[in-house]
């Protein structure tokens, strides 16, 4: 159904948004979020995209395996969107949507049964299951989220690293790496403890391939997780189309926080909060916010 729904006959984004709405069931709210526009934008997309099907009579049906190849690059976006809806859900009481992340990673699995030789396909299941494996540390016992340094590795999940790591050097034989791949490596050195400057090379790296504002925002969050905050503060402001997404202020207080600038670090986290939908993350920003008046 998702490479179904995925038809080359549709715009890019209106064949990936009508997958998440109509196969994933993601709302229309999340998918906004996760395409970073308004819901009323996303919604003329998916009625554009509708009548579209019907005035065009594009057919209902799965693809032949010859035509799987072209449409894979959508497939795979669907994939990491629901996994990341269920990674850290956009809104409501939990941060973690458990049966998103494993219905995406069930569905990973069954793509790499499908087509063995794509790199990207292998690399997008490395990166769900890499990301997956710290699931149980990511959250407190109040349900609210714990940052990536101050997580017990010991309630890392060993067997779904163990995991990933194998798919990741199955991907890497290949010798085509992708972003997911890239991102994959990331995930892997954080499984293995690298370094947080070898973390930011690898940032380095995948905004050669993937430069998004987003894959450009973790780049420098991780460049300012190497000490180098001046540096990773002048990449956030750079950064452009992003004023609506949380965590683009949410990065942005951060690093102020640590450089000492709390004025500014106090008007960057009360953007962030009214910007955040997700009940733990709003709570979490608020004690940040707290601490400043509070250290």
């Amino acid at each position: 159904l998702v490479f179904t729904c995925c038809h080359p006959a549709l715009a890019l984004n209106a064949r990936i948004a009508l997958t998440l709405r109509e196969v994933g069931g993601l709302t229309t709210t999340e998918i906004a979020r996760a395409f970073l526009v308004p819901e009323a934008t996303l919604a003329q997309r998916l009625v554009r995209a509708k009548r579209r099907i019907r005035e065009t009579g594009i057919p209902f049906r799965v693809p032949s395996d010859h035509q799987l190849p072209e449409r894979l690059p959508e497939v795979l976006r669907v994939l990491y969107l629901v996994f990341n809806e269920g990674y850290a859900a956009t809104a409501g009481d939990e941060l973690v949507r458990r049966e998103l992340c494993a219905e995406a990673i069930r569905l990973g699995k069954l793509l790499c049964v499908l087509m063995p030789s794509e790199p990207e396909a292998l690399g997008l299941l490395a990166l769900m299951l890499l990301h997956d494996s710290r699931r149980d540390a990511r959250i407190d016992d109040a349900g609210e989220p714990v940052l990536l340094a101050d997580q017990d590795r010991a309630r890392w999940d060993p067997a779904e690293i163990a995991e990933g790591l194998r798919v990741l050097e199955r991907a890497e034989r290949l010798e085509r790496p992708g972003p997911y791949q890239l991102q994959a490596a990331i995930a892997a050195g954080h499984a293995q403890g690298s370094s947080p400057a070898v973390i930011a090379a690898a940032y380095d790296a995948l905004v050669l391939v993937e430069p998004t504002p987003v894959v450009r925002l973790n780049r420098a969050v991780a460049i300012a997780l190497a000490g180098e905050l001046d540096r990773a503060l002048g990449l956030v402001d750079e950064l452009e189309g992003l004023d609506g997404y949380p965590y683009l202020h949410a990065a942005r207080a951060d690093i102020l926080r640590r450089m000492g600038r709390t004025a500014e670090a106090r008007d960057a986290y009360a953007d962030a909060i009214a910007l955040t939908e997700s009940l733990p993350e709003r709570r979490f920003l608020e004690r940040r916010l707290a601490s400043l008046d509070h250290p």
